[in-house]
């Protein structure tokens, strides 16, 4: 009995030492989590301390808005395409539009930052004189660093999540992991999109143009005579329609007086 007792403290100590292994991917999991986390909430730390600030390219939206008459429509057109062209741009949206008094064109260009100014300065020199003229520039390179050091962390926040996943010992496990997979993913493709779209703008500078020419009818000036011409004429159809007013009420008009003179005859009776 006391040797069974001495095997049984023995034993006892190598039983206590092993840890189960159930809860080996759990632990895993918890511990991945928490270190991803922390490299998601700071990003752009983790990024930014890693780049030289000589590597960091500055990134510059570039916009324009000009606005101004002509005396040819075609011709400015033309002239304008010609620079497009030249500046190896390209027409993103062309409207015209026609009232009483103008036509305007309104054109969309997108042309590479580096021809945008040179661009603006070959169609300054051929106007006289501007409506409007703006040209602004939106520095995104905060954006742009902030984005990228984002969806880094994101993918290896995804490919840590994939290791997991590789890992998992149950169906509970698998659908939570699943689960942050999908918003992660979705979060990313957001972030790539929004990357696309400055990569783009930057690359791409936009330059509204309007122009317009007036209407030979809203130069015509009217003379005195002829005013006065018009004068009578609305006058002489005024009182046309005023007897064409007459004869469709005349049944009206024939009671009137039939009425009027029986009134009459009755009040010479009571006299």
């Amino acid at each position: 009995m006391k040797l069974l007792s001495y095997l049984f403290l023995l034993i006892l100590p190598l039983m206590c030492s092993k840890a189960p292994s159930n809860n080996e991917a759990s632990k895993e999991y918890n511990m991945a989590s928490a270190d991803v986390l922390y490299a998601e909430r700071s990003p752009t730390i983790n990024g930014l301390i890693s780049s030289s600030p000589q590597a960091i390219k500055q990134q510059i939206i570039k916009e324009s808005y000009l606005h101004f008459e002509t005396q040819n429509l075609d011709k400015t057109y033309n002239q304008i395409k010609q620079f497009i062209i030249q500046n190896k741009g390209f027409i993103q949206d062309d409207q015209s539009n026609k009232s009483y008094s103008r036509i305007t064109r309104s054109l969309t260009i997108r042309i590479p930052i580096n021809n945008f100014q040179k661009t603006i300065d070959s169609i300054s020199n051929r106007v006289e004189f501007f409506d409007t003229k703006r040209v602004s520039s939106k520095d995104v390179t905060e954006e742009f660093i902030d984005l990228e050091a984002r969806l880094k962390a994101k993918q290896t926040l995804e490919k840590r999540y994939l290791e997991l996943l590789s890992k998992a010992k149950n169906v509970k496990e698998i659908l939570e992991i699943e689960k942050e997979l999908s918003k992660i993913r979705e979060e990313i493709e957001a972030k790539q999109g929004r990357l696309k779209y400055l990569t783009n703008k930057v690359a791409l500078s936009t330059l509204n143009i309007e122009f317009y020419k007036h209407t030979a009818e809203s130069r015509v000036t009217i003379s005195y005579g002829t005013k006065m011409w018009n004068a009578i004429k609305s006058g002489f159809n005024g009182l046309s329609m005023f007897f064409i007013g007459i004869l469709h009420i005349w049944p009206f008009i024939i009671i009137l007086i039939i009425l009027f003179f029986l009134i009459k005859k009755w009040l010479k009776k009571k006299k």
